[in-house]
């Protein structure tokens, strides 16, 4: 299967090529011609022939027929687009999309993503066809920052039609989807779960392959997940900064992206998570959440339910390793975090806190290092609405 494309946001990155300079060109040309008829007489058929390539750039004559899906990738610049053309039979020379792209200004705005095009197409009737987003296919699925797994089979399998069962078969073990060893690992004791790909299907708009397949969609989500976790240089920065493992703070990232909603709360809630399973100096070093006994009721294909609603056996229940009380930093991820979760993660300065709750509806956070702090912290946020009291 070949790679699902993705895109970081909604309003993808353009491409960028740089303007070659035309200016002179036609004069450079017909003084070439002379210089190969005139003076080369006999041999001017033979130079001709070996030069004309480099001036003249070889193109279709009309508007093309059939119809070609063609894929412009994040980062394509015009040379990179040409080649796609030229490979797919819409243009004759890559070249010739180049030198049309560099004649036109709108060029820049060819937006990621794919295109019905013709094959055998005058170059700068491919160019036009790209500049019209009508022409652009309807074949992504955009996974939003929080979701949970079950939540990402559901909408591939909703969009692609296959079923459900497909991917959590897929799924059973992730090493082979691509999660590599340093992420299979824990420095507090605990066991990695090679069967639960939670955290590992990073979020964004993936674009479908024609015949796309449940084991193809995950392996392109866990490429994408390793190229975000590169670019923020993620497992060196929490071994180094935090002393543990980059799961752990993968796990961390996932419960405060369904935590916190502003993204100036992600780090310092991370950091209370971290405060909390780490320093020592949290009565039951323990998590004490709401959010990840949810996710077991999830998992058993339940209904979240608020604070007051939770039954004592649904918060303590010994067989619900995500239960209320259990020592440490979570078994595992409750959604799959986005990158200013991730980022906060990584960036959880230092602090006294040990609670935190949402006082008022923007989602602002406010922490308190003592229970007592904690509760005039709830205090103010029912007096704002939040429905916690």
């Amino acid at each position: 299967m070949e790679d699902l494309k993705y895109e970081d946001n909604p309003d993808p990155g353009r491409w960028r090529h740089r303007k070659e300079k035309g200016a002179g060109r036609s004069a450079m040309v017909f003084v070439v011609v002379l210089l190969l008829f005139g003076v080369l007489g006999g041999g001017a058929w033979f130079g001709w022939n070996r030069y004309s390539g480099y001036f003249f750039a070889a193109d279709y004559d009309g508007p093309g027929t059939g119809e070609v899906v063609v894929a412009v990738k994040k980062g394509d610049g015009g040379s990179a687009i040409g080649a796609t053309l030229e490979t797919a039979g819409v243009v004759k020379s890559a070249k010739a999309f180049v030198n049309a792209a560099a004649d036109d200004p709108k060029s820049t705005t060819i937006q990621v993503g794919s295109y019905k095009l013709r094959k055998q197409m005058k170059a700068t009737d491919a160019l036009a066809m790209l500049l019209d987003r009508k022409n652009m296919t309807v074949n992504g699925v955009t996974i939003p920052e929080g979701w949970t797994k079950m939540q990402v089979f559901e909408e591939f399998s909703k969009k692609t039609g296959i079923e459900y069962a497909e991917f959590e078969t897929a799924a059973k073990d992730i090493s082979k989807l691509g999660v590599t060893a340093e992420w299979l690992k824990r420095t507090d004791g605990k066991k990695v779960d090679k069967s639960n790909i939670e955290g590992f299907l990073y979020p964004a708009t993936y674009e479908l392959p024609e015949k796309p397949t449940a084991d193809g969609i995950l392996k392109a989500m866990v490429k994408n997940f390793n190229a975000e976790m590169d670019k923020l240089n993620f497992a060196a920065t929490v071994q180094e900064k935090y002393d543990i493992s980059p799961y752990e703070a993968l796990v961390a990232a996932s419960i405060t992206q369904v935590e916190a909603l502003l993204p100036e709360d992600m780090g310092p809630t991370t950091r209370v998570l971290y405060n909390r399973a780490y320093s020592g100096k949290f009565p039951c070093e323990c998590l004490q959440l709401d959010s990840t006994v949810n996710y077991w009721l999830r998992l058993q294909g339940k209904e979240g339910k608020s604070s007051e609603k939770l039954t004592v056996d649904e918060l303590h229940g010994e067989d619900n390793p995500y239960r209320y009380n259990v020592k440490g930093m979570a078994i595992g991820p409750i959604s799959n975090p986005g990158d200013i979760a991730l980022k906060g993660a990584l960036d959880a300065k230092k602090s006294p806190y040990y609670f935190f709750v949402t006082v008022n509806a923007a989602g602002k956070m406010a922490y308190g290092k003592t229970f007592a702090e904690h509760e005039a912290n709830i205090q103010i946020a029912c007096k704002n609405g939040i429905p916690i009291c």
